[in-house]
């Protein structure tokens, strides 16, 4: 079994941060990559920002210059540095893990159970 575990959610103001974090553990083989999605109430699930093993990285435009994202293979961990931020973040952010549980196997999608992010004042 695979699981991936959320922590950092929470209430700030705008123009505050917050640090998501998210650790994949278990039956792992290899991860591919890690990150992060959102979704905010009636509206469809967004990818934030990715990160693969090899550092690669991709944002959403709008998080691009207050959102990093960054890994800690050793620790199968991803981290979310979310500065400036906006109402319009609110939203539940969800981590997944694309990775393959054994060699020569498809890989997947694992998700973890969502944190929720309130930014108001």
């Amino acid at each position: 079994q695979v699981q991936v575990v959320e922590s950092g959610g929470g209430l700030v103001q705008p123009g505050g941060s917050l640090r998501l974090s998210c650790a994949a553990s278990g039956s792992i083989f290899e991860i591919y990559a890690m990150g992060w999605y959102r979704q905010a109430p009636g509206k469809q699930r967004e990818l934030v920002a990715r990160i693969t093993s090899g550092g690669n990285t991709f944002y959403t435009d709008s998080v691009k210059g207050r959102f990093t994202i960054s890994g800690d293979n050793a620790k199968n961990t991803v981290y979310l540095q979310m500065n400036s931020l906006k109402p319009e973040d609110t939203a539940v952010y969800y981590c997944y893990a694309d990775l393959v549980v054994a060699a020569r196997t498809m890989s997947y999608d694992y998700w973890g159970q969502g944190t929720q992010v309130t930014v108001s004042s």
